[in-house]
């Protein structure tokens, strides 16, 4: 299967944008990959079953208040790009980041906030320490 095939998602996620351009900008300098772009929906993927759905708001609709609040999107992070280099895109961007620091949940976690408020945090393991 080519990364790009068309599967059968168990599970994906749509955020509403009101700039569906600028979103999609940011997740592509971010290492996402464009599946798909409509006029109403652009799909990106991180990775085989990581797959992201920007979905533009209708013109004259406003959504109140902070995006996404009290949730964070996790995406898994392979050998092809370090938590350094992602941090390094989301700072160049132009976004709020945070990290990457050890989590105690044995994970080494880089936060970033997307143009439109909605978080992401970049997962890589961490060595577990013994007590």
């Amino acid at each position: 299967m080519t990364p790009d095939e068309p599967y059968l998602m168990p599970s994906h996620v749509r955020l509403l944008v009101s700039d569906t351009a600028r979103a999609t900008a940011f997740y592509e300098a971010l290492g996402f990959s464009c599946v798909n772009r409509d006029g109403v929906f652009v799909h990106l993927r991180w990775a085989r079953y990581a797959d992201v759905f920007l979905v533009g708001m209708p013109a004259g609709v406003e959504l109140p208040g902070q995006r996404g609040l009290g949730v964070i999107l996790c995406f898994h992070v392979r050998d092809e790009v370090s938590l350094d280099e992602l941090r390094a895109r989301a700072e160049a961007s132009g976004t709020a980041v945070d990290g990457p620091r050890n989590q105690p949940w044995f994970t080494r976690e880089l936060v970033v906030t997307d143009p439109e408020g909605y978080k992401l945090a970049f997962v890589t393991p961490s060595e577990r320490v013994e007590a």
